[in-house]
């Protein structure tokens, strides 16, 4: 019995393609993202430790609208799925995505989203946390904080 177990786990493991690699039967692999630096060149932060915590979330932005200023705690990425979209930063770093494009994002920084596009835009956005972190914080209604970078009074969600 055990040798065709493993014979069945060697024909298995053969019979499964290397990723990145095409197994002439139509499945791809194709790598979206693989870097430590966030979409302006920053260097990711490590990770926490504890717990993990992932969250996957599908947002749909109508033509025309303008996400609020935030930052997100947690490394987070995504890609974009149809439509188009501009990230821009208080300082003026601004990066364009069109249907396709991935995204990693700024971690602990303020940016804001808009869909420049005729249609909506959807993307999927992955966030690496730890329970009870939020994944992201809206900028307070005083700039002041925001300029400063104390999110003291940001309500997070």
């Amino acid at each position: 019995m055990r040798r065709k177990w493993t014979m069945l786990c060697l024909l298995a493991a053969l019979a499964v393609p290397a990723a990145g690699h095409e197994d002439g039967g139509g499945i791809e692999v194709e790598t979206l993202a693989k870097t430590g630096e966030s979409w302006n060149g920053d260097a990711l932060p490590a990770y926490p430790a504890g717990a993990a915590e992932i969250t996957v979330l599908r947002i749909r932005i109508p033509a025309g609208t303008r996400l609020p200023l935030h930052k997100h705690p947690v490394i987070n990425a995504g890609v974009l799925l149809r439509g188009e979209l501009a990230v821009e930063t208080p300082a003026g770093e601004t990066l364009h995505l069109s249907a396709g494009d991935s995204i990693v994002e700024l971690v602990g920084k303020w940016h804001a989203g808009r869909n420049t596009g005729d249609g909506p835009a959807e993307i999927v956005v992955f966030y690496a946390g730890t329970p009870d972190t939020p994944i992201t914080i809206k900028a307070p209604a005083d700039a002041a904080a925001v300029t400063t970078g104390n999110p003291a009074t940001a309500d997070a969600r």
